[in-house]
């Protein structure tokens, strides 16, 4: 059926396209015909018709069982990532960033009620979640993402968080509304935002917000380590001076990006 309130130019076709490619995850990374029509509520021929156009395009392939999404996938994030220009101009200082505190670190902005990683300086050690470039999480239990809610108004915070999360995870903590709040309070007072275990058992995280030329918050930048090697307090006196600092010329730089004069040139 027809959706109701997308406009005359609202293209239907395109729009389940995306459907059957956001219905993979983790916990269903090869489907069936049936269960994709069934994730995503279309007819199995459509489904089918548009399994095969995504197959020819490259972005399907046949698997085991049934279908599976193929790395070319990825060239839709990245054409996201490129077009922020946030990795060009994050890579540096979150690379010298690993370096001084010897662990992984993120960059991951807001979708919805979850936070995406775009990204990653990362360090060789064992944690409880394997992270990736487009990786999703729930927001509010991690410091990347109590950095990006702390900035939102109310009104905002209510409609982002009533979106369900997408990214197939559970997190540990599930406060109430007056915590919810309360937590985010203490995260604007501060500036910055740290968690321990609250995703998950083993992960502790600082975090502090990115921002554009006009100040407003556009991602987080977060030191994450296993809570077995870092306590919170080693987090927070060594990590969190170099993160704050490290948060502060990204912003800078993403800045004075902003600023450059684009020029189009004319095609020869």
């Amino acid at each position: 059926m027809p959706r109701e309130g997308t406009g005359p130019d609202f293209i239907e076709a395109l729009a389940r396209g995306l459907e059957v490619i956001a219905a993979f995850s983790p916990t269903r990374p090869e489907m069936t015909l049936a269960e994709v029509a069934g994730a995503t509520g279309l007819a199995r021929p459509t489904a089918r018709r548009i399994l095969l156009t995504l197959t020819e395009l490259g972005y399907v392939r046949s698997g085991e069982r049934g279908y599976v999404l193929t790395p070319r996938v990825l060239d839709l994030g990245v054409a996201y990532v490129g077009s922020m220009g946030l990795w060009d101009v994050a890579r540096p200082h979150l690379e010298e960033l690993s370096v001084r505190t010897h662990e992984s670190c993120s960059i991951a902005q807001l979708d919805g009620s979850d936070i995406v990683y775009v990204a990653r300086a990362s360090v060789p050690k064992i944690v409880s979640l394997a992270v990736t470039i487009g990786t999703r999480f729930p927001a509010l239990p991690t410091s990347l993402g109590k950095v990006q809610l702390a900035a939102l108004s109310p009104e905002e915070l209510d409609r982002v968080l009533a979106e369900p999360t997408r990214s197939g995870l559970t997190p540990r903590w599930q406060p109430t509304r007056e915590e919810r709040d309360a937590a985010l309070r203490e995260v604007r007072a501060r500036g910055w935002a740290v968690t321990d275990e609250q995703l998950t058992l083993g992960i502790r995280s600082v975090a502090a917000p990115l921002r554009d030329g006009s100040g407003r918050v556009i991602a987080g930048v977060n030191v994450n380590c296993h809570a077995a090697e870092t306590s919170v307090e080693r987090l927070v006196e060594h990590h969190l001076p170099l993160l704050l600092a490290a948060a502060g010329e990204i912003s800078a730089d993403f800045a004075r990006r902003e600023s450059l004069p684009h020029v189009t040139l004319p095609a020869s």
